[in-house]
């Protein structure tokens, strides 16, 4: 059998993305699923600027809040058994962070976590997510293994900011609660795909797009593919791909067998 590529990518806007090098750079890195965040668009619009993208079955979840914010897709040459949306808490079924798709091994969850804001304003709303959404993902994790990607929104470790002491308890993205949160994904079950693999590489996945940030590396690795133990002996290898543009954020992959 032969390998299964996974990419995910925040595009910050999918009518924006499609009129840069976006098919381009999916075509060279021709997943089997791509998951998207951040679209930005309606379900239908989302569809109708991935209608040239051939061979793929397109599934969004657009924001009910607020028009034109937040927003996700799943993109995929196969099939899945099933496909579901949000996670089935009222509160948190507004912005049309999440899409479940599950196939014969595995449910794929793509999700865009919500940002704590400036002034860290939603962080407390940020953290009643955090523990909403493991709780999904465990729940999910009873019937088959769980992969879950996307934009998670914060960084883990020191090694995983370009300057930790400057942002650390003050920047959204960077503070313990949110480190907590995903510490609380990481000590119950789930892998940081990119760290199994290379627990000492300094690779970011997303720039400010004031100061020149993405020309001097001056980054932020908030973007993760996660996995549960069930699918451990799959997953063979991730990446993140800081070749392609388009987005403040590059795609990053998970390679499964």
């Amino acid at each position: 059998m032969g390998l299964t590529k996974l990419v995910s990518w925040n595009v910050n806007g999918i009518r924006a993305i499609t009129k840069k090098d976006f098919f381009k750079d999916v075509s060279a890195m021709d997943p089997d699923v791509l998951c998207l965040q951040e679209t930005k668009a309606t379900v239908q619009a989302t569809q109708d600027a991935l209608s040239s993208l051939e061979g793929y079955h397109i599934y969004g979840n657009e924001s009910k809040a607020r028009k034109g914010y937040s927003g996700t897709a799943i993109i995929s040459k196969s099939e899945p058994v099933n496909v579901s949306y949000d996670i089935g808490q009222p509160e948190h079924d507004q912005e049309g962070r999440v899409i479940t798709a599950e196939y014969d091994d595995y449910f794929l969850i793509v999700v865009y976590v919500p940002n704590s804001g400036e002034g860290l304003k939603r962080l407390d709303y940020r953290e009643s997510w955090d523990r909403a959404f493991f709780d999904y993902c465990k729940g999910l994790e009873v019937q088959k293994p769980v992969i879950v990607n996307g934009d998670l929104n914060v960084a883990h470790s020191e090694m995983d900011i370009a300057r930790p002491k400057q942002n650390y308890n003050k920047s959204a993205g960077y503070t313990q609660r949110e480190i907590d949160g995903l510490d609380h994904f990481l000590n119950n079950g789930f892998t940081d795909s990119f760290r199994h693999f290379y627990p000492e590489e300094v690779k970011y996945s997303w720039w400010n797009y004031r100061f020149k940030a993405r020309e001097r590396n001056v980054g932020w690795r908030i973007d993760y593919f996660l996995f549960t133990e069930g699918i451990k002996a799959k997953v063979k290898d991730a990446h993140i791909y800081n070749e392609y543009y388009g987005s403040d954020h590059c795609p990053i992959g998970l390679i499964l067998e």
